[in-house]
């Protein structure tokens, strides 16, 4: 058995960039997320293109359909290595 495992997880940085570009080929403004989600105020989308959050999965969904994408294409992912020890158990 291998000692080492590639663990798949989400980029925030680049998937707050993605929302970004993605947004502005859409022709949508942040105040145009806004209104769309129901946001009080924009700071929720600055967040998520900050990478300081990312949506919910519901918000992803909505996202998709607004710029024309698969959700894939709006989360990115990194990969990091996991070193296993012969106790350790893989959830």
């Amino acid at each position: 058995m291998e000692n080492t495992i590639l663990k798949p997880v989400i980029d925030l940085e680049n998937t707050g960039l993605q929302i970004k570009k993605l947004r502005k080929i859409s022709g949508f403004s942040v105040r145009d997320l806004q209104t769309i989600f129901g946001f009080e105020y924009p700071q929720a989308v600055y967040a998520w293109e900050q990478g300081k959050n990312i949506p919910s999965i519901d918000n992803l969904l909505v996202l998709s359909k607004l710029f024309g994408v698969p959700v894939e294409e709006i989360v990115m992912t990194k990969t990091v290595a996991i070193e296993l020890t012969p106790n350790k158990k893989i959830a």
